[in-house]
């Protein structure tokens, strides 16, 4: 207890009361009292103290929580705007209307049921193509081997003519029967490449690594290559993930394409690849007779030809096109007229 509060207390009572042991017992007992008030004090500012910092932090949490529940809004509404699911009035824009918490879970569980709608009527759409193309495949298969029955009994035909009235036929006659052989030739060629343009499909999924550079070895050693024409790699080429029937088909219709169409003393193709991002940049460039521009896109398609050669059938650069957008990829050319050409294409890593 303070000493002034202790001289105050004594200043009133008689010098009987100062001296008696009561007195002493009672102050004593005002003392511990006095004591005791300032520790309970001291603990309760350290609780008050300790609340306060609580009540601090919760609301900080409480106030992060509410910045994070507003991002998630204003995403949403971008995500309604954008989609344009949510039907507004003329006269109201996104941002004024109140979108709580129940509105947003009933419009995400309406739009969730129509994408599960939608998904199912995708599949189904899906399935019948594939049935679809499936049936194309098989009449395709079956047309070209009822068109070929008829073309090989003209070629046998032809073949026994030639041999049973060899002599006695002049020569306008022999070139007629070499004329309908080699019509019969193109006409088989032509279902052949039909029949390969028809089954490229994207429903296709067997795919594993092809070794580029040793399946072009291969390819250009099996080929009946013209004494004039060289294939030069200009760089070692790289394995991705395909189909080798495939790309073999790629790489032998670009050959073709440029051989055919080569009309120098020493016609040569070379061919190269580098990396470009996720997908590998091919570059087959010869030395022919070139391409004018406004047929870059013509090429490409089916039945279409520059030159109304025998040989030419039109099919070749849509088989590779198509093979070419089979893996992710994409094709074009650049030329100059009797330069020769680039053909560029992509195919994935």
């Amino acid at each position: 207890m303070n000493s002034l509060l202790k001289r105050q207390i004594r200043k009133y009572l008689s010098e009987e009361q100062v001296s008696s042991e009561g007195l002493a017992q009672f102050l004593d007992a005002v003392n511990r009292s006095y004591t005791n008030f300032d520790e309970q004090y001291v603990m309760q500012q350290r609780a008050m103290a300790i609340s306060s910092e609580e009540l601090f932090d919760a609301n900080e949490k409480l106030k992060k929580e509410a910045e994070d529940q507003q991002v998630v809004i204003d995403k949403l509404k971008r995500v309604i705007e954008t989609l344009k699911f949510y039907q507004l009035p003329e006269d109201q824009k996104l941002e004024n209307v109140e979108l709580d918490g129940l509105k947003l879970v009933e419009f995400i569980d309406n739009q969730t049921k129509e994408i599960v709608e939608i998904n199912k009527q995708r599949e189904k759409l899906l399935s019948e193509l594939a049935l679809q193309n499936q049936e194309l495949s098989d009449y395709a298969h079956m047309v070209s081997h009822d068109l070929k029955s008829p073309l090989r009994s003209i070629d046998a035909l032809t073949s026994w003519l030639k041999e049973d009235y060899a002599g006695k036929l002049d020569d306008k006659g022999n070139d007629n029967i070499n004329l309908i052989r080699d019509h019969v030739a193109k006409m088989d060629t032509l279902i052949n490449g039909i029949l390969e343009y028809s089954t490229i499909s994207k429903t296709e999924t067997e795919t594993y690594d092809v070794d580029i550079d040793k399946l072009l070895d291969n390819s250009i050693g099996m080929m009946h290559l013209p004494p004039h024409i060289s294939i030069v790699k200009l760089s070692k080429l790289p394995t991705i993930k395909g189909n080798k029937y495939r790309l073999q088909q790629l790489f032998q219709n670009l050959f073709d394409n440029a051989i055919k169409y080569n009309n120098k003393a020493e016609g040569l193709i070379e061919i190269s690849a580098e990396a470009d991002n996720d997908f590998w940049l091919f570059k087959l460039k010869d030395n022919g007779k070139g391409i004018e521009k406004t047929y870059y896109e013509k090429i490409f398609k089916t039945f279409q030809k520059l030159e109304n050669t025998p040989d030419s059938l039109g099919i070749g650069l849509s088989i590779v096109k198509k093979i070419v957008e089979l893996y992710g990829g994409k094709i074009w050319v650049e030329s100059k007229l009797n330069v020769g050409s680039i053909f560029y294409f992509t195919l994935r890593k």
